[in-house]
């Protein structure tokens, strides 16, 4: 499929064909199924998504970090369509598939560490992390795991209770699983003792509190998103993973680095853990890793993988041929076309770019990013740095789809625009894109 790169409004946004399937989908699909922006997507391809309507918009959201090769990407539909023709479905654990066995081989190699590696399949990022605290406690015999504030992990109930927002992902939704431990995140732009004492503060605090309320030996895993992802693209402080996977180390405690958002590319690494100088005994993977196709992985240490008894991984359609197939086509196009430098060199232009905004808008209190995994966070004062959320940062996204951008907020207080274009964008689409970002931000009666 081959949709003309550029961006092209025929209707307003939504138009008239979105609204009337909004209206089957009000009485079909329940209220909690959230949607962000009230358009229905006909096709896509590269950065653009064509609507019923016929509309053409730059796609800053890539389903939320899922299309890092872009829409409908040639290499992975073609690798889908032949492995559909020679086996849709088997399961691995009645009859192997060559797709399994290839991409695990793929994700050991190209893993951090030395060491010998194991990889495991299921469906979702939040399936990924649940079979990483499974092996976890498995392999080390305990029962605690140690998270952050801010943190995001999934929606299932293990994923959910590690998860730190309550709204929308947990109100209402407990009892919540046991022996799950917060400690604060070392978030530079919101540390309260300032960016400078930042992880030293925040890995203080956490050996003690670890050593206090929980105990070393009684801790199976610290997991950690290498780069927040919905709690609002933080960056930790330098130091403070480095420090906390030290410290793992010493107290034979598993550091599990959550690289569903972050991973493949998207932060200009195929694991952002490698930017930290640590090698984790786990990663869980997903999102862009199956190019749109639903899979997740689980990577580590052999020894650790291992250590779970037979019959104790799996599940019915974990490592699907179909989507195995796709990822070994995404896998192949991130290394031929170079999208791990490419991401970088990108990302260090749109940093740049946001930073120009930042000068010119009030409201915009902080830019960061690795990567094309960049974000701006709106305040409504830079001295206190008052989170902006609500109908301010919800003007800027809906002035953006009005124009023809899709965007994405995230944040634990909702006050952060994150940008997500596929890392194979047009330069000059992305640069239209960031343009109509920044007149949304100018019209803005706070800015």
């Amino acid at each position: 499929m081959d949709i003309p790169q550029e961006r092209k409004l025929v209707t307003e946004v939504p138009g008239p064909k979105s609204r009337e399937w909004f209206e089957r989908r009000a009485k079909a699909v329940p209220q909690g199924v959230f949607n962000i922006h009230p358009i229905v997507t006909a096709r896509a391809s590269g950065a653009i998504i064509e609507d019923v309507d016929g509309n053409r918009l730059i796609d800053f959201a890539t389903g939320i970090a899922v299309l890092n090769v872009g829409h409908t990407s040639p290499e992975v539909v073609a690798a889908a369509q032949r492995q559909l023709e020679l086996d849709t479905h088997s399961c691995f654990h009645v009859t192997a598939n060559e797709p399994y066995i290839e991409l695990a081989e793929r994700l050991n190699a190209i893993a951090p560490g030395d060491f010998e590696k194991k990889t495991m399949f299921a469906n979702s990022g939040a399936e990924a992390v649940e079979n990483a605290v499974k092996i976890a406690r498995r392999a080390t015999g305990r029962q605690a795991i140690v998270t952050f504030d801010h943190a995001f992990h999934g929606r299932t109930l293990l994923a959910m209770s590690l998860t730190a927002k309550v709204m929308p992902y947990k109100q209402g939704m407990g009892p919540f699983a046991p022996e799950i431990y917060r400690l604060p995140f070392a978030y530079p732009y919101r540390w309260p003792g300032g960016t400078e004492r930042c992880a030293e503060e925040a890995l203080d605090y956490a050996r003690e509190e670890i050593h206090k309320h929980i105990g070393e030996e009684n801790v199976a895993a610290v997991i950690l998103e290498p780069i927040q992802g919905e709690g609002g693209f933080i960056i930790p402080a330098p130091g403070f993973v480095k420090g906390l996977a030290e410290f793992c180390a010493d107290h034979g405690i598993l550091f599990i680095a959550d690289e569903i958002q972050s991973g493949m590319g998207r932060a200009g690494r195929w694991f952002a853990i490698e930017d930290e100088g640590i090698v984790p005994d786990l990663i869980t993977s997903a999102k862009s890793l199956g190019g749109g196709l639903p899979i997740s992985a689980v990577t580590g240490r052999a020894d650790v993988m291992d250590a779970v008894h037979v019959g104790g991984l799996g599940g019915t359609y974990g490592g699907n041929p179909v989507a195995a197939a796709a990822a070994l086509a995404v896998l192949d196009q991130i290394e031929k076309d170079g999208l791990l430098e490419r991401s970088r060199t990108l990302g260090e232009k749109v940093i740049g770019r946001l930073g120009e905004m930042q000068e010119r808008h009030q409201m915009i209190g902080d830019v960061r990013g690795r990567g094309l995994m960049t974000a701006i966070e709106l305040v409504s004062d830079r001295e206190t740095k008052e989170p902006l959320s609500g109908p301010d940062g919800n003007t800027i996204v809906r002035r953006c789809l009005e124009e023809g951008v899709v965007i994405l907020k995230a944040g634990t207080y909702d006050n952060v625009i994150r940008l997500l274009p596929p890392i194979t964008i047009d330069e000059d689409l992305l640069d239209e894109g960031l343009e109509t970002l920044d007149q949304a931000i100018g019209v803005s009666p706070t800015t």
